[in-house]
């Protein structure tokens, strides 16, 4: 028996398509019958079940109907929906026929569409907008997806994004902030509720940094994870002021205020057992206060220091030398790179009651329960210098400067390593080899740093492949061009690559491992120190004692598929 399908001049969305479809052989008359009777029966369009049905996939299908019905084709993914044409077709007639305007040149606009064939909608856009009406394929779910984010008002936007009532509170915010809030009309519920949303969404995705940005036509909202800045919403632009003066008085900083940067702080409430901080900074930018707030999580010092990356060589030596009753031990790597996470994961390990820990930073990142923490304030005299010298008076075991940034600093703490306290801090150098020329550089004493530190840890972050990847084929003369020797290649191993699921976002990463250069400072090295040796020199020597390089080290993490070779090319190349 045939098919009996509406005729194609009708005003059903789905004859046209069904019978191109049978024509050009893509699927069966029984295949279609009951895809029409699926799409009768759920009184949705034809096309959604055929997508649903897996038959088709929505890529294949938008190039079918491009090349069958002679129209352009376009990845409507990659449009920014800020510069699409404002109220050019009715709502109601977008979300009714799945139609999107994407620009107007003279007399004519140009609409997306996935399906072509649906007449009633090209006649209805003609008759609303008097123009001559262009078809552009694009993908049936990508279309759905971008109608959905335009057709939503302000409000609606932010109830949806919202969603139930998120379990989180706001920590120590005082009688004065709430008053604040009341007289400055900001404590707007779908507001509250959407900061509270996106702060809850970050923590749960493992975000490091979240940014605020206004623009021209749009205001974006994006999240760095695993060290990567990722689009996660674009509320109404209307939001901008109320969301920045509700962080602001959080973080109790001036609500009126907007001409200078500011910085601040905050703490959410996730449990009745966990707190996090939100290290907040605010920039005046063209079009409105930029807002990028730091997630301070306390538990990352609890991970302990097998879930770092180190290799059992490099943990053994670093763990040896933090035992020691005095010296100094140096961090070193570009912001973003984990050193805090590093030196907290050490601080930790030593933190018991017969230990004395004393640490001086700008700001102090994570709450560690035991160590006595000060935040240096250099408007009020309260520099690292001054902390210092204040922690040798109060009887300290170990101490911990966020970071040795000028000679005074430097020189106080190896005189405090010299002098039987173990001394911890960062650098902001490239490798551990140039870590010991920078300290000369600054005005360091040869002999001072060659009695006093005794490990340096250079390190970055790359990110950890996810359990979609696949092994993946690389020519023999790229591994070797990489670093990988001949003895390496011996076929006992595959690298990777990232494939990307729902579980990683599509990224093909998911966390991040650490990729380390463990150097201890011997003899020989001092010797080299004391004759005001070059970076090189100590590098050469370094490797003749079997200290890994960055870029070995990370090679390493993608013999054993923890990352891939690309993501190792790009954190190590120095």
């Amino acid at each position: 028996m045939a098919a009996v399908f509406p005729n194609a001049n009708s005003t059903s969305p789905i004859s046209g398509l069904a019978r191109a479809l049978l024509q050009a052989g893509r699927l069966s008359v029984p295949q279609l019958e009951a895809l029409h009777k699926k799409a009768s029966e759920s009184q949705t369009p034809f096309i959604s079940a055929l997508l649903e049905s897996g038959q088709l996939d929505a890529r294949s299908l938008a190039l079918f109907c491009a090349e069958t019905f002679g129209y352009p084709q376009l990845d409507l993914s990659v449009l920014n929906l800020g510069m699409l044409p404002e109220k050019a077709i009715d709502a109601k007639l977008m979300e009714t026929h799945s139609v999107l305007a994407l620009a107007k040149r003279g007399n004519k606009i140009y609409v997306a569409f996935s399906d072509p064939t649906n007449i009633q909608a090209l006649d209805q856009i003609k008759f609303q907008t008097e123009l001559t009406v262009e078809p552009i394929i694009v993908e049936h779910p990508v279309l759905l997806k971008q109608i959905q984010k335009l057709v939503k008002s302000a409000e609606q936007s932010l109830n949806e994004m919202v969603g139930d009532e998120q379990e989180i509170n706001f920590v120590e915010e005082d009688a004065v902030a709430v008053a604040d809030a009341a007289a400055t009309d900001i404590d707007d519920a779908p507001v509250v509720r959407f900061l509270q949303k996106i702060l809850t969404d970050a923590i749960n995705q493992g975000a490091s940094d979240l940014h605020f940005e206004p623009f021209e036509k749009f205001y974006r909202i994006r999240f760095r994870v695993d060290g990567v800045l990722r689009d996660m919403a674009q509320p109404p632009l209307s939001i901008k002021e109320k969301l920045v003066s509700r962080i602001k008085v959080i973080s109790k900083l001036d609500i009126s205020e907007k001409r200078v940067p500011q910085d601040g702080r905050m703490r959410l409430a996730v449990s009745k057992t966990r707190a996090i901080d939100f290290r907040v900074s605010t920039l005046p930018t063209l079009f409105g206060e930029k807002v990028v707030m730091r997630i301070l999580d306390p538990s990352q010092a609890q991970m302990g220091i097998d879930a770092l990356g180190y290799d059992p060589d490099q943990k053994e030596i670093l763990m040896e030398a933090i035992q020691r009753p005095y010296g100094m031990v140096l961090v070193t790597g570009p912001t973003g790179s984990g050193k805090t996470v590093s030196l907290y994961t050490c601080l930790n390990i030593l933190n018991q009651p017969g230990i004395n820990i004393s640490t001086a930073e700008d700001p102090a990142e994570i709450n560690l329960p035991g160590v006595n923490q000060v935040n240096i304030n250099d408007r009020a005299g309260l520099t690292f210098p001054v902390a210092l010298k204040a922690f040798l008076r109060q009887d300290p075991d170990i101490i911990m400067v966020g970071e040795i940034r000028d000679l005074e600093t430097a020189d106080i703490s190896i005189k405090a390593a010299q002098t039987g306290h173990m001394v911890f801090s960062t650098l902001h150098t490239n490798d551990a080899p140039s870590t010991l020329t920078r300290l000369m550089n600054m005005g360091v004493p040869a002999f001072n740093i060659a009695s006093s530190v005794i490990l340096i840890t250079a390190q970055r972050l790359a990110r950890r492949l996810c359990s979609c990847k696949q092994p993946i084929t690389v020519q023999e003369e790229a591994l070797l061009e990489a670093g990988f020797t001949e003895d390496d290649l011996d076929g006992s191993w595959m690298p990777y690559k990232a494939v990307g699921c729902d579980r990683c976002n599509g990224t093909g990463y998911k966390g991040r491992v650490g990729i380390y250069q463990i150097m201890p400072i011997t003899e020989e090295i001092e010797r080299i120190i004391l004759a005001h040796g070059t970076a090189l020199e100590i590098e050469a020597q370094a490797k003749r004692e079997g200290v890994k390089t960055l870029r070995l080290s990370g090679l390493m993490k993608v013999k054993q598929g923890l990352t891939s070779l690309e993501e190792v090319l790009g954190c190590t190349n120095i």
